[in-house]
């Protein structure tokens, strides 16, 4: 299997070209600043000989040169490889949030570690390609010209100068990458570690200071702080390691290169001018593969990133799209025999559920908590593939449709609404983003939120982190609202008052009645409050139908709605209840 750094850099194939450029020049910049070294040198051993000042004359022309190459050059291979790096990292960026879009991935993981995965190990990428792809490449190209330059000298000098920069530039740089390698995974979970640690925290921060649990999670914060600070310092001595390993092997080299080159003097074969330019052009070469080690001490870490990154990214998708099938009649929703669950192993949660919706009609799914009612919503709104059944709106099944053009179709209020810290108007306009005021205040009005908000800010009314300065009955008003601007053919309700008190349930009931009236629509709830008003009334536990038509008909005979025996609790005699 490919490992995650081939994959990483695979990623930057579309912008190959520009990263070619980006190595030429940083390759010709490094030259350059060598050939600068190597000419003054030049340039002062032949100034030692007294010549005339014409003899000087281009040697001061080169250094002059060779300084400008060396700043435009080292410009251009900046300028060049970071914008091919933050390109291929926007790229990778939208196929993160195209596959978190999708659902699947956010519930394999914790909400910080999500974070890290989504934030620093996805800037990785770039890590990777501008300080472990580019100056390995660059060092290739300029390391190849300084040799032969070398050689040209003095032949022994040449060869024990490309032995130098082999040590210095690949030698070195494996030892520090395998060194490196564990400590990088340590160095990314520990990060994880940290975040989510500070997540769980900050969101959970009012019952953890209720229930007196706040000092042992700040105590979490501080240990998973202190393991990556001390991951970090190892890391740290790990470069450090690298860095005089190969000042080391540049010490050695130059010395090797000078002793050689004082022989060659003695015998005749070498002048003391190239002398100079030998010793100077050692001295200077190993700024070529100076950054090497450094860069391979990191790549540990950069390949466990990589590692997490497409852990989300290489998550199966648990929606696919069969082939089309053309369009029927405009005949609503009809469920048949409809089987799901969430593993080969698992128990079914729906198992075998039929439910027929005519358009304009209001039914309610009542059932226990674990009853699949739930998941009924995510096959409706194409967060789940049904394992077996069909699932038809207008006569289409929904499996052959993309996700989104369902979507538009069918909208949904979950259970906690999330309200973005932001304006009212945004979060309005989240649903429709070309929604004007007027139409804005339309839906709050249906809602009846809008006198709330005129009494406020009106749309600019700031709402807080989570919606924190709205009651819970303003959330999931603010949700429903959203989804009436989505204008459905179908809205799925799911417990849209499982949090609030029976006050604010119940004229948060009589709002979504009134908004949606004359809509199809289904309700998911265990609650039986104002189910009179709908049309029907089907009965969910353990995934199958257990019961079902009006408020009066349900009333009228014995069973699960009778008896009010919706919670988990009542139903010791029912079926096993896997779902959600």
């Amino acid at each position: 299997m490919t490992g995650p750094l081939t994959r990483m850099i695979a990623l930057a194939r579309p912008r190959g070209a520009r990263f070619a450029l980006g190595v030429l020049a940083g390759a010709t910049a490094t030259a350059s600043g060598v050939g600068l070294l190597v000419v003054a040198a030049w340039l002062i051993a032949t100034a030692a000989t007294h010549p005339p000042i014409t003899a000087l004359s281009a040697a001061v022309l080169a250094t002059r040169a060779l300084g400008i190459t060396r700043g435009i050059a080292r410009y251009l291979e900046r300028l060049v490889t970071h914008d091919a790096a933050l390109r291929t990292l926007a790229d990778v960026r939208v196929r993160v949030y195209e596959r978190l879009a999708r659902t699947e991935p956010i519930h394999r993981f914790r909400s910080g570690d999500l974070v890290t995965r989504l934030v620093s190990d996805t800037d990785s990428t770039q890590d990777l390609l501008v300080r472990g792809l580019t100056p390995p490449l660059a060092a290739v190209v300029s390391g190849a010209a300084v040799v032969t330059v070398g050689t040209a000298l003095l032949v022994p000098g040449g060869v024990l100068l490309a032995g130098g920069l082999l040590l210095g530039g690949v030698a070195v740089p494996l030892i520090a990458g395998a060194a490196g390698r564990e400590p990088g995974r340590r160095r990314a979970a520990a990060r994880a570690a940290l975040s989510t640690a500070m997540v769980d925290a900050l969101h959970g921060a009012p019952d953890l200071v209720a229930y007196g649990a706040m000092p042992a999670a700040v105590a979490r914060v501080e240990q998973a702080g202190a393991e990556l600070t001390r991951v970090e310092r190892r890391d740290a001595g790990l470069l450090g390691l690298g860095a005089g390993a190969s000042a080391l092997v540049a010490g050695l080299t130059l010395w090797g290169t000078l002793l050689l080159g004082v022989a060659a003097v003695e015998n005749g074969g070498l002048t003391p001018v190239p002398l100079a330019v030998l010793v100077l052009t050692a001295l200077a070469a190993f700024e070529i593969v100076a950054p090497l080690p450094g860069a391979a001490g990191r790549l540990g870490a950069v390949r466990a990133a990589g590692g997490r990154l497409f852990d989300v990214l290489d998550t199966p998708p648990a929606v696919h799209v069969a082939s089309a099938r053309p369009r029927l009649r405009e005949d609503g929703l009809r469920i048949s025999d409809l089987r799901v669950r969430y593993g080969p192993d698992e128990p079914w949660a729906l198992d075998g559920l039929d439910l027929d919706l005519a358009p304009g009609r209001r039914v309610a799914v009542v059932g226990p908590s674990g009853s699949g009612k739930s998941t009924l919503a995510d096959v409706l709104l194409r967060f789940r593939d049904p394992d077996s059944g069909t699932v038809l709106l207008d006569g289409i099944d929904v499996t052959t449709q993309e996700p989104d053009v369902v979507r538009a179709r069918v909208s949904g209020v979950p259970q906690d609404p999330h309200v973005f810290a932001s304006t009212v108007r945004e979060n309005l306009r989240l649903a429709r983003p070309e929604a004007t005021d007027q139409e804005l205040w339309d839906v709050l009005e249906r809602v009846r939120l809008a006198g709330d908000v005129r009494a406020a800010d009106g749309l600019d009314t700031e709402v807080g982190a989570h919606g924190a300065r709205l009651s819970g009955g303003m959330r999931q008003r603010i949700g429903l609202a959203r989804a009436l601007l989505v204008d459905p053919d179908l809205l799925v309700l799911d417990e849209p008052t499982t949090h609030l008190d029976p006050d604010t349930r119940d004229a948060v009931l009589d709002d979504l009645l009134a908004a949606t009236m004359g809509r199809s629509m289904i309700l998911i709830t265990h609650d039986t409050a104002r189910l009179d008003r709908l049309d029907q009334i089907v009965v969910v536990v353990g995934g199958r139908v257990v019961q079902r038509g009006t408020h009066a008909e349900l009333c009228a005979k014995p069973g699960s709605y009778l008896s009010g025996s919706l919670s988990p609790s009542d139903h010791s005699d029912d079926p096993a209840m896997p779902g959600r």
